[in-house]
């Protein structure tokens, strides 16, 4: 839900102006934008609800509230779109790009991880493992979706391409070339996996995850 309200909003003409989405009309394209403003608002509150109601014990559903709160607020998501609507047509580095990431689709990754764990009653060092896996992946589906961008098929992927690079926003591409991008996914992946060695054959969905994000077409 929060990742849905993020993509509604991401959308809406002040933001990144998109009128494509999953091959169909974004919301304020459908319908209109104070519709999708008020399904962006009632889809966040929404998740913190069900959590609260439906996550057992108490203490366990408080745990997760402050890890999504967090991940959604300025310290991560809102902080993160508000740097990258700040860095179009700034001067390009992977330091400003890498955090940009962090703090959206990363943050997003670590606490859908990080919010299975708790529920399951993971230890510290199993929490630390899941928190490098799901950095690393995060970051790989952000540098898929830039290499998508330019690479792959609009009827595919469901939403407008290359409107990054039209608008001065960064991407892997711009700044390392294809093929570097394309290595660095390789690269991270591995690490991905890498970080859950300890789990097993527990770890096996975790790890199609991975496999899934790295050869993901959309």
């Amino acid at each position: 839900m929060i990742h849905a309200y993020s993509l509604v909003h991401d959308d809406l003409p002040a933001m990144d102006n998109d009128d494509l989405r999953r091959g169909r009309p974004t919301c304020h394209v459908q319908f209109d934008e104070a519709t999708a403003i008020l399904v962006g608002d009632a889809l966040q509150a929404r998740a913190f609800e069900l959590m609260a109601k439906e996550i057992k014990p108490p203490e366990a559903a408080a745990s997760c509230c402050a890890v999504l709160a967090e991940a959604a607020g300025a310290a991560a998501l809102v902080g993160g779109q508000a740097d990258d609507l700040s860095a179009e047509n700034l001067p390009p580095t992977i330091v400003t790009l890498e955090a940009i990431h962090a703090r959206k689709t990363g943050a997003l990754f670590r606490a859908s991880v990080r919010l299975g764990a708790l529920t399951a009653g993971a230890g510290e060092a199993q929490l630390e493992a899941l928190d490098r896996y799901a950095t690393d992946l995060g970051l790989a589906f952000q540098v898929v979706d830039d290499l998508l961008d330019i690479c792959g098929e609009e009827s595919v992927v469901g939403k407008r391409l290359s409107k990054d690079s039209d608008r001065g926003k960064l991407t892997y591409p711009d700044l390392i070339g294809v093929d570097e991008s394309r290595r660095l996914v390789e690269d991270l992946i591995g690490r991905a996996e890498a970080a859950l060695a300890d789990f097993g054959e527990r770890a096996e969905p975790l790890i199609e995850t991975a496999r899934f994000v790295a050869a993901r077409n959309s």
